[in-house]
């Protein structure tokens, strides 16, 4: 007896659904490189949509993208609030780039007011958005998040890891947030040769603006800046 003959003929569809969807996938991935190669060299701060205005971090988030805008290089965000907010205001504080990949979900975002009109992008599948991170961001700031934050880190993590793009900094910021998986990291995954040591390598963990900018002109220092794959 078929237990699932009702839901195996319901997969006769899928076949169909999907080849309108490719269509829709291309459509975004084009939209997305045609707009971040004319927009120039960035760097990517990431956190919680769910961090409010009156957090510390939302305040030092605002103060590093405004530090980085004035180094030169424009921000990209996740376009929603919270941490996202606070970055693409900052950019607009310092009079720079602020650029806002926006996901399309059935709660929760909608595009901050932060981002340049011209700037804003919307996706409906987080795989091209993330690819569009991943091959235009010149760095990643990772602020306190959640699911959506550690997944976007450890994608960087992996890719760099296996050589699928180039290196670039990586910078989680609050010492105190980050301190628990840097020792989950250190004494379990390397203890247990799970990874390399030389892939700690790839993070730096600090507290404050100044150290995420002294991190990314010593990295840039040596490495010029260019599209990641």
């Amino acid at each position: 007896m078929n237990h699932f003959s009702n839901q195996l003929k319901n997969w006769n569809n899928v076949k169909a659904n999907d080849s309108w969807a490719l269509f829709k996938i291309m459509s975004e991935f084009v939209h997305g490189y045609e707009n971040m190669s004319r927009i120039g060299p960035c760097i990517s701060i990431f956190g919680s949509a769910r961090t409010a205005p009156k957090d510390p971090y939302y305040r030092l988030t605002t103060e590093i993208a405004e530090s980085v805008v004035k180094s030169g290089l424009g921000i990209i965000t996740g376009g929603g609030p919270g941490i996202m907010e606070a970055a693409n205001l900052g950019a607009k504080n310092a009079g720079g780039i602020s650029v806002g990949l926006n996901i399309n979900l059935p709660f929760e975002q909608k595009a901050n007011p932060y981002i340049d009109e011209d700037k804003l992008m919307n996706f409906e599948y987080f795989f091209v958005r993330k690819v569009i991170f991943m091959k235009y961001s010149q760095g990643f700031v990772v602020m306190p998040g959640g699911f959506g934050t550690l997944d976007e880190l450890f994608e960087a993590l992996t890719l760099i890891q296996t050589e699928k793009i180039k290196k670039f900094p990586i910078i989680l910021v609050g010492k105190k947030f980050w301190g628990g998986l840097m020792d989950w990291i250190n004494t379990l995954l390397l203890k247990e040769h799970k990874i390399d040591p030389d892939d700690l390598d790839l993070i730096r963990v600090v507290e404050t603006k100044e150290e995420v900018l002294e991190h990314l002109e010593r990295f840039y220092h040596k490495e010029s800046f260019k599209p990641n794959f």
